[in-house]
């Protein structure tokens, strides 16, 4: 049995989408229909938007300024206890 691939779509176009759902006069199930997308899809996007705008859609391997300073952290601690060993 084949899986099917979950669709992606860049940042750019999640961003326009959800402006256009909420800015625009026309409703999120017939944006979504429009676009073929899935209107939960749509609101999962504004959810996601709304809450942090700038760190919205980073994308595969693009990691958030916190994430990364976790990540940062971790590692000079795994380097101490490796000395520290």
């Amino acid at each position: 049995m084949q899986q099917k691939k979950r669709k992606t779509y860049p940042r750019e176009f999640k961003i326009e989408t959800v402006k256009l759902a909420t800015e625009g006069d026309a409703k999120v199930p017939e944006i979504a229909r429009d676009l073929g997308i899935h209107p939960n899809t749509l609101y999962n996007w504004i959810n996601e938007f709304s809450a942090k705008p700038e760190a919205a859609f980073p994308g595969k391997g693009h990691s958030s300024e916190s994430d990364a300073e976790t990540i940062r952290q971790l590692k000079r601690e795994n380097e101490r206890l490796k000395m520290e060993r």
